[in-house]
């Protein structure tokens, strides 16, 4: 299945070092020209804007007509957002979103979605990378995660390892 990534994920698991989990994971990865602006943008993190100015080749940009990006129920999300889910629109696929807002609203619209904490558990089943790792790399950025989740993640993933 298609994968479409809003920026969020992308700038985290590159942050932490992990984004070479989606391509393992995926295959290829597609984002709308909105999400490269994105993490190319002057505030993004150093290692962020440097492996979105050279994009590697399972990342594949891919434009819409601005049109399509109008829906109404997407008007209070940021650009890469709607153009993110106006790009899942087209075709069934994995919305990769952290917000809380663009996340609902796009299950609200039936599309599979996960995020970074749920790319990162399932790199873990797979045993690519440690979790416990990973979260702690993840605790030293700006990423903002329910406690509850991450521990409920954690404990799992432990008992994986254990059983």
């Amino acid at each position: 299945m298609l994968v479409i990534a809003d920026t969020s994920p992308l700038n985290y698991l590159a942050w932490i070092e992990a984004v070479e989990i989606l391509p393992q994971l995926y295959g290829k990865v597609v984002i709308p020209p909105e999400v490269r602006d994105e993490l190319l943008a002057t505030d993004a993190p150093a290692v962020v804007r440097s492996r979105a100015g050279d994009l590697p080749g399972w990342v594949e940009v891919c434009a819409l007509d601005p049109v399509l990006r109008d829906d109404p129920r997407w008007r209070v999300l940021d650009p890469g957002e709607r153009a993110a889910l106006a790009l899942a629109a087209r075709q069934p696929s994995i919305l990769l979103i952290d917000e809380r807002a663009g996340a609902g609203i796009a299950r609200a619209q039936g599309f599979p979605v996960t995020g970074t904490l749920g790319v990162l558990d399932e790199a873990a089943r797979r045993q690519l990378i440690s979790l416990p790792k990973a979260i702690e790399r993840l605790k030293r950025t700006s990423f903002r995660y329910p406690k509850a989740v991450v521990e409920r993640l954690l404990e799992e993933d432990a008992w994986r390892r254990l059983g």
